[in-house]
């Protein structure tokens, strides 16, 4: 096991892509903004938060479902003890970690008693022995693991507060409301990453809870891959350098803003999720960094403006927000920041120019949504539609080079010319393929700068 601890947080910063020019009369202004971290280390030292003074540098819990239908085949259950053993080898000496059996009740499996161990040999040992006891039987209700698993990562006051959910099954014992209401409550107290296994989950029920807590969601098929996915996901997990880092947007009088997604790696609309930050200013969660770098996509309507006019339509800036509770009399730092501009022309050219990465994420994110639209056209019985859609998500895959998603697509439709999109939906597709490429339909591919 590699024993490793924090050094220095990473350096963040921030670049703007943008075509700045537009015709008379011109109001919206799009831009990409890529956010990259770099030069955190492992020797020493904790991840910087808004919080978590005192307390174990990281802390994670395994969230593992232990519902009746994990034994069916039982090789789902052994290779979720497996793979959850294989994680806890991954924490780092000193994090603060603890498994929870998810059925519908939530129940601490290791350590016990509301708290967090905190991870070295005796510890995992320890839990190893007490994975041994997990087995499946009862319903499943993920918004009570959710909030038990808040509660645990709440009482330790980590730096990177994260966790692991693994279901096979769809949520039978709570309402979507009750899950809903969980996911509210925790959201800002940890990320998680969402595991669905076998092909009897809902992959809207599975993404829905990773897009809200900041996380990746995706299927392991075969239970023999969960070890490698569970390692992986731990892995990085412990790379995490800095907790809590909001995307600021200042906008000038008169401006607004459009809209804010994450375009690379994968497509998340944050829009909805602003959260004021003084005169004219909000905050877009992001979630915890490491050595990284992502792409958001920023649209922002400014007021007209007559030609050989230039403004500022808004300032992009990376800094560590505050838990929530009073407000800190000290603001935050940026971390880093960037400038989108505005400038009004009457040169055709030059305004009806489209910025390289703003066009390529525009067809990424269109492909993400046509893959949904015709996967949930295929389900409804509606052929024309499905096939009409997935042609187009096929003309965007292979259009932007994004082999992955055309390889996953080409196991549902048979694709006539990829060119114009021309496909024919085959008559028997597995349902482990449509799962999949469903479940990965918001993975991009970053645009060659």
């Amino acid at each position: 096991m590699a024993n490793f601890t924090k050094s220095h947080v990473p350096r963040f910063s921030a670049e703007v892509y943008q075509n700045p020019y537009l015709p008379e009369g011109g109001r919206e202004v799009h831009a990409i903004v890529t956010v990259t971290a770099t030069g955190g280390g492992t020797t020493g030292g904790r991840p910087v938060s808004a919080g978590g003074a005192g307390g174990p540098d990281a802390g994670v819990v395994i969230m593992v479902d232990c519902s009746g239908s994990m034994d069916y085949p039982p090789a789902k259950m052994r290779g979720a003890r497996e793979a959850t053993a294989a994680a806890l080898d991954t924490v780092r000496d000193g994090v603060g970690f603890a498994v929870v059996a998810g059925t519908h009740r939530a129940t601490e499996v290791y350590p016990g008693g509301g708290r967090l161990a905190v991870a070295g040999a005796a510890t995992r040992a320890e839990a190893r022995e007490a994975l041994r006891k997990l087995s499946a039987g009862g319903g499943t209700a993920i918004g009570t693991w959710l909030r038990l698993t808040e509660r645990l990562l709440s009482s330790a006051g980590a730096g990177i507060r994260h966790a692991i959910l693994l279901t096979d099954g769809r949520n039978e014992h709570e309402s979507p409301q009750e899950l809903r209401a969980a996911l509210d409550a925790c959201f800002g107290s940890f990320t998680c990453d969402a595991r669905g296994v076998g092909t009897d989950w809902e992959v809207k029920e599975v993404t829905a809870i990773a897009s809200a807590l900041l996380g990746t969601a995706d299927i392991v098929a075969d239970p023999s891959g969960l070890t490698a996915d569970f390692t992986r996901m731990t892995e990085q997990a412990m790379g995490k350098e800095v907790a809590d880092v909001a995307l600021r947007l200042w906008t000038p009088l008169g401006a607004e803003t459009v809209f804010v997604k994450q375009v690379a790696p994968t497509v998340e609309d944050l829009t909805g999720r602003r959260k004021e930050a003084g005169p004219r200013s909000g905050d877009y969660p992001t979630g915890s960094w490491g050595n990284e770098s992502r792409d958001y996509h920023l649209c922002l309507r400014v007021p007209a403006a007559a030609v050989g006019q230039e403004m500022l339509a808004g300032r992009v800036s990376l800094i560590i927000s505050a838990p929530d509770g009073p407000a800190s009399a000290t603001p935050p730092q940026p971390l880093s920041q960037g400038l989108v501009r505005a400038v009004w022309t009457d040169d055709a050219a030059a305004s009806t120019s489209i910025n390289p990465q703003v066009a390529h994420y525009t067809g990424q994110a269109e492909l993400a949504q046509v893959i949904q639209q015709g996967l949930d056209a295929r389900k409804s019985g509606d052929t024309d539609g499905a096939t009409a859609k997935l042609g187009r998500a096929v003309q965007l895959a292979v259009a932007s080079g994004n082999g992955a998603t055309a390889k996953l697509l080409a196991k549902v439709v048979d694709v006539v010319d990829a060119a114009t999109g021309t496909v024919r939906l085959k008559a028997k597709v597995a349902e482990a393929d449509e799962m999949t490429l469903e479940t990965r339909s918001t993975k991009t591919i970053r645009v060659k700068k």
